[in-house]
C-alpha cells in the first residue's frame, strides 16, 4: 500500500528535511521509523517528501509518501508512527492513496507562513520560532508592495545561490501580512505554485525593509527588472518560516495546475 502522510515538525534541532550523512534530518528520522515498523525490509523503504525545508524551518503540514510491504489501516499507521517518532515530529493525518500518487511531483501549490517578532530585543522564548525586526513598520505599506508579488514573475532577485531550479519563473496566488497584536508579530503568508531556494525568506526581507521605509514601495518591480540577488540584500532567519500547507489536485479548484516539470 502507498501511504500519504501529513506531518508537522519543529525544525529547530534538525539539519533540514533532506537526508545528510551524520546529520539529524526529517527524512532520516521518518525513514528509520517507517523501516522499523516494516521490520527492516530489503530493499529499504524510501520516503518521498513534497519538497525540502532548510535547517531550522518548521512545518505545519509537510506531506510525504512511501510504500509498505504489508497493509495497515490509515489510523493504525498514524498511531504506530507517532508512538515511535521523536517528540519534535507528529503525524497529523494518514491517507491510503493510489500507487501513482507522488508527494513531490503531484504538488499543485504550497502555502508558507513567516512570523516576525517586533520586540525591541530578541525574545529568548521566541528565538527558535520567529524572525526579529526591531524597527517600526507600516503594515499597509507592506501589503501595498506585496501585491507586486502576485502573478507569474521571474524571481531571479529572490533566489539564493545553490538553487537547482531550471527556471526562476514562479506564480504567486496570494501574498500579504497582518499584525498579530497580542504577540507583537508580523505574520506573512504566501501561496504559490512553487517557491525557489530561500525565496520566501528573501521576499520577507524585502518587504520589511519596504515597511520600514528603507526601500520604495514599488521596489519589487525594480528587482524584477534588475534580476540580481544582491539587490534584494537580506535573507531573514529560517526560524520564522513555516510550511503551512501542500496542495494537490482537487484541494484548490481555483488553482489546480501542477508546477510544470521544467520548473521542478
Amino acid at each position: 500500500m502507498r501511504y500519504k502522510i501529513t506531518l508537522a515538525y519543529d525544525g529547530t534541532n534538525f539539519a533540514g528535511f533532506q537526508r545528510q550523512p551524520n546529520m539529524r534530518t526529517i527524512e532520516s528520522e521518518l525513514t528509520r521509523v517507517v523501516n522499523k515498523m516494516a521490520k527492516n525490509p530489503t530493499p529499504a523503504i524510501v520516503v518521498y517528501g513534497s519538497g525540502r525545508t532548510d535547517a531550522g524551518v518548521h512545518a505545519l503540514g509537510q506531506v510525504v509518501h512511501f510504500d509498505m510491504p504489508f497493509n495497515l489501516t490509515a489510523e493504525n499507521m498514524r498511531k504506530g508512527l507517532n508512538s515511535m517518532l521523536p517528540v519534535d515530529m507528529e503525524v497529523l493525518n494518514v491517507d491510503i492513496v493510489s500507487e501513482d500518487f507522488h508527494a513531490r511531483y503531484d504538488v499543485s501549490g504550497k502555502r508558507y507562513l513567516y512570523r516576525m517578532d517586533l520586540g525591541e530585543f530578541r525574545n529568548p522564548f521566541k528565538r527558535n520560532y520567529t524572525g526579529h525586526w526591531k524597527f517600526p513598520v507600516d503594515v499597509d505599506r507592506i501589503n501595498q508592495a506585496a501585491k507586486d508579488l502576485i502573478g507569474e514573475h521571474d524571481f531571479t532577485s529572490f533566489v539564493a545561490s545553490g538553487s537547482s531550479a531550471r527556471t526562476n519563473y514562479r506564480t504567486i496566488y496570494e501574498a500579504g501580512c497582518h499584525l498579530d497584536q497580542p504577540n507583537n508579530e508580523l505574520v506573512f503568508e504566501f501561496y504559490g505554485n512553487g517557491f525557489l531556494y530561500n525565496q520566501v525568506r528573501i521576499m520577507v526581507g524585502v518587504l520589511v525593509e519596504i515597511g520600514s521605509g528603507t526601500r520604495p514601495v514599488d521596489d519589487i518591480q525594480n528587482l524584477y527588472r534588475i534580476g540580481d540577488r544582491r539587490a534584494a540584500r537580506r535573507t531573514v532567519p529560517a526560524s520564522g518560516l513555516y510550511l503551512k500547507h501542500v496542495y494537490y489536485e482537487g484541494d484548490d479548484p481555483e488553482h489546480p495546475t501542477k508546477l510544470p516539470k521544467r520548473q521542478r
